[in-house]
């Protein structure tokens, strides 16, 4: 069986919205996930697949200290037969050249965020853009192998540590990648006092600040494994987009997302796309949403 690259280095909803692609393979490669450290239990346990462990940010800071697991890594990446870019960035496409992949599957021109990326790919699949992401990467996909038979193993992630007493609450997810994406905090803050108690406030490195000013019960801080574990128990789910929010939708919560500058017909909670406040078309700003019109679909997608 010949050995594939899975190039897809982060971030969370990104690797999430990667997984139904990779799983599509599965059956027709041995396949390695090239990925950042922290999302490889996530990989190995739903995806069901080997990885190869990065931290590229951690040894840009300090190259010389990091030498050691650098070579390490480089070594295990060597013989692939093929790599497939999900990324789409020079330093993801580059990693198949290195690895010294024939078969270099990447998004044609139309579909690649880093055009110089191109150089490195040797196979350019052009996909529809106007697709969710998950439907372009396995668009993707399929320029490899037919889809296989098996399905994400999402039950195998969450287990409970003892968190019990957060169970059934409405999640709150005030945080974002980025400072366009984040909601005003003293929107969340009306939100948790119209919706009452079971307000759940999840948070995130360097979120605290400011899901303590929301005002409500916080979570405890979560790692990945405690992470979906409240999302899969919780009542309902509301935020940005942002990784939290496409694991809830993964897990099969019911979710509400806040969109200002991504387009949810391209980025939104698969599956639950009309649970969306969307102001892409119009102003693409996280600003415009208002408290009320997260209420009124908080009301609807609660009578589904």
């Amino acid at each position: 069986m010949k050995r594939l690259l899975v190039l897809r280095l982060s971030a969370l909803g990104d690797v999430i919205h990667t997984i139904p692609a990779v799983v599509a393979l599965r059956d027709a490669y041995r396949i390695q996930w090239v990925v950042e450290a922290p999302y490889r239990e996530l990989v190995e346990l739903v995806a069901g697949v080997e990885t190869i462990p990065m931290r590229m940010k951690a040894w840009g800071r300090a190259p010389l200290a990091s030498r050691a697991a650098m070579r390490d890594a480089w070594r295990t990446l060597r013989g692939a037969d093929a790599s497939i870019d999900f990324q789409g960035l020079v330093k993801s496409a580059m990693l198949g050249r290195f690895a010294g992949a024939r078969e270099r599957y990447g998004f044609a021109a139309n579909a690649i965020r880093e055009k110089p990326a191109l150089l490195f790919t040797n196979r350019k699949v052009a996909v529809d853009t106007t697709r969710h992401v998950i439907e372009q990467n396995r668009a993707l996909a399929a320029a490899l192998a037919p889809a296989g038979k098996a399905v994400p193993s999402w039950d195998a992630f969450p287990r409970n540590d003892n968190l019990d007493a957060f169970a059934d609450a409405i999640v709150l997810l005030p945080g974002a990648g980025k400072p366009s994406k984040l909601w005003p905090v003293e929107r969340f803050r009306e939100l948790a006092r119209r919706l009452g108690e079971r307000v759940l406030v999840v948070w995130g490195p360097g979120e605290r600040e400011r899901a303590e000013a929301i005002g409500a019960r916080l979570a405890p801080p979560t790692g990945l494994r405690e992470l979906a574990w409240l999302l899969q128990h919780a009542r309902l789910v509301i935020g940005g987009d942002t990784g939290p929010l496409h694991l809830a939708a993964a897990l099969g919560t019911k979710v509400i997302g806040l969109y200002g500058p991504t387009d949810p017909r391209r980025n939104g909670p698969y599956g639950q796309l009309g649970h969306c406040v969307d102001h892409f078309g119009s102003t693409k700003s996280m600003d415009a949403i208002a408290v009320e019109e997260v209420m009124q679909l908080v009301e609807r997608v609660a009578a589904e």
